[in-house]
């Protein structure tokens, strides 16, 4: 049986009532190449009618556009431009996961990389949630205990 223990990475504590989630610092170029993963790990043939799935890989894409910038730079961009670019980026995601679920093309892997690109936005509790529609096996030993 597995023990339930909380592992973060930061200096903050974590109160008793948040669920466990990996806090770390924003990293929108480590962000680009995890969405990269996500690409690859969508099918590049939707079938015909698979709008969601269709959807999918294009978000995919826009996010990969996005952040493809500061990836060589491999660094973020200043102040408030990381900001901007962090909510962008966060919103495609969420938009990516609805689609994912929608499309049924959710599996492990796939909710490893979303929960890791939400940790890149400083997303990691939202990141540990949403990671679930997108496939992530709740027991995977990847996961925050």
């Amino acid at each position: 049986e597995r023990l339930h223990t909380v592992r973060m990475i930061g200096d903050e504590p974590m109160s008793g009532s948040e669920r466990p989630h990996f806090k770390v610092a924003l990293n929108l170029p480590h962000a680009g190449r995890v969405a990269r993963r996500i690409v690859r790990l969508l099918p590049d043939r939707v079938p015909p009618g698979n709008t969601a799935a269709a959807k999918a890989l294009g978000t995919a894409v826009v996010i990969v556009q996005l952040l493809d910038p500061w990836m060589d730079a491999d660094e973020n961009p200043p102040g408030v431009q990381a900001e901007a670019l962090r909510d962008r980026v966060a919103a495609l995601g969420r938009e990516l996961v609805d689609a994912i679920e929608a499309a049924r093309l959710g599996g492990d892997r796939l909710g490893q990389c979303v929960r890791n690109f939400f940790e890149c936005l400083e997303l990691g509790l939202e990141g540990a949630d949403i990671s679930l529609r997108a496939g992530e096996d709740p027991r995977s030993l990847q996961r925050p205990m």
